[in-house]
Parts: C-alpha cells; sequence; structure tokens
C-alpha cells in the first residue's frame, strides 16, 4: 500500500529534509585526499544528532555506519572504516538519512575528490541529469514508471549503464516503503502518482556494465567489472500540481 502523508506528516519530513541537506553541505567541506570514511560518519553523525535527529541508516538492519560511504568501484552501502581514506582523482557517494519525531528523509550524492577523470566528471553529470529527468516527470496522476523512462533514457543516451537489482522507494515513518521506484521501465505504466505520496529517487549509474556483487561484508555493492559508478538521491513529495524537493536548503 502507498501512504499518501497527511500535511502535518510533511512537515516533519521536511525537517528530516534539511537536516539530510544540511549534512551534505557540511560533509561537502571536508572531502579531501586524506581524511577517512570514518571521519565523514563520525562528523554526519554528531550534526544529524545535534539537530535533534537520528541517522536513519545507524542499526539499520545491523548496519554499523551512520552514513554509507561507497568509493570509486562501490555503489552503494559502503561501510565507514578508519582504515578507508579518500585519495585525489577518487570519487565518494555519500548517502545520508536523518529520521526526525518519527519521520525519514533520505538523499545521496557522489562528490570528486579532488581532481578526475573527464570520463568520470561525465559520469557525475549525467547521473545528476537523470535524478532530475525524472524529477521533471513527477506530478499528480503520472504514472510511476514514467519516471523510471525518463531515467533510463538519460543514462542511455549518454552511453552509461543503469543497474537494476536497486531501486528507488517510498519513504515516511518507515525507511523503506511502497512503492518500489526502478530507474528503468516502460512509460505510463504503474501506479499514478497523488499528492502527498513521498518518494526517494534515486538513479544509480554504471560507466560499463550494469551488474554488481555484494561484498563478504555483506553490505558494500560494487560493480563486477570493477569500472566506476555514481549514485544521486533526493526525496520528494508529490504535490496538487508538481513535486517538491525535501532534502535541499532553502535559499
Amino acid at each position: 500500500m502507498i501512504i499518501c502523508k497527511t500535511e502535518s506528516e510533511l512537515a516533519l519530513m521536511r525537517v528530516a529534509g534539511r537536516i539530510v541537506a544540511e549534512t551534505h553541505q557540511l560533509l561537502k567541506e571536508h572531502i579531501r585526499a586524506g581524511v577517512s570514511t570514518a571521519e565523514l560518519d563520525r562528523i554526519a553523525g554528531e550534526y544529524i544528532r545535534s539537530q535533534g535527529a537520528i541517522p536513519s541508516f545507524k542499526g539499520y538492519n545491523g548496519f554499523p555506519g551512520n552514513i554509507c560511504t561507497s568509493i570509486n568501484e562501490q555503489l552503494i552501502h559502503g561501510i565507514p572504516s578508519r582504515s578507508q581514506v579518500l585519495k585525489d582523482g577518487d570519487i565518494i557517494t555519500l548517502d545520508i538519512g536523518a529520521q526526525y519525531e518519527g519521520y525519514h528523509g533520505d538523499s545521496a550524492w557522489t562528490y570528486a575528490v579532488g581532481e578526475v577523470s573527464d570520463e568520470v566528471r561525465r559520469l557525475l553529470e549525467v547521473t545528476e541529469r537523470a535524478l532530475m529527468a525524472g524529477l521533471s516527470q513527477a506530478a499528480p496522476d503520472v504514472r510511476l514508471y514514467t519516471i523510471s523512462h525518463a531515467i533510463q533514457k538519460c543514462v542511455e543516451e549518454a552511453g552509461f549503464s543503469v543497474v537494476r537489482e536497486y531501486v528507488g522507494h517510498g519513504i515516511g515513518a518507515q525507511l523503506h516503503e511502497e512503492p518500489q521506484v526502478p530507474n528503468f521501465g516502460m512509460p505510463d505504466r504503474g501506479p499514478r502518482l497523488r499528492p502527498g505520496m513521498t518518494l526517494a529517487i534515486e538513479p544509480m549509474v554504471v560507466i560499463g556494465e550494469r551488474h554488481v556483487k555484494k561484498l563478504p561484508d555483506n553490505w558494500t555493492v560494487v560493480t563486477v567489472d570493477g569500472t566506476w559508478c555514481a549514485h544521486f538521491e533526493h526525496t520528494i513529495a508529490i504535490t496538487n500540481d508538481g513535486y517538491e524537493i525535501l532534502t535541499q536548503t532553502k535559499s
């Protein structure tokens, strides 16, 4: 069942989303060669708690970190570690969730560490563009997989691959709710969007083949062919005339 949120629930999700966005802004200042992913995790956890929220991922199905830190060929669910230190030319995906008074916000972004290759820079640009292409389709009465199709079209026209094993999701009082939101599919299919639906839209894109596997830590997902990947995500709410991004700071 897809849950449409009340205005009071959306208000709490806006706070959670703002905290997530502010955590991203804070961590951007610390992304540089020589910094460990454990240090980024510490900074994120302290900030989220300072805002009266709880890191959504900490302890979720046993996950040990406050946030997910995934580097280069790591797609998602990378575990923060003191031994994992950023190098110039890396990319890192920070996936951040915050729960505020029982409601979640969730956003991921992939960042360059110093200077990266032209191909990797294009990967980041295309994945962010795919996210916005998907969001541009979000409106009442639109069928969900129209968003999925827009993401897939943007990615594949650029010559990259869309991961299929992991998808976006509904979000609210639970970190993962119905519906699943794939990053591929046929337009004009799937449930119709309604005002109050809240969704985490999250393209996951690979330079090479789309196939991925889980490492022995039972969390970190990497590309099978070792090519690099990117992951961009916003939590949105469907409104009466379009959508609202909940995981961004207000200017």
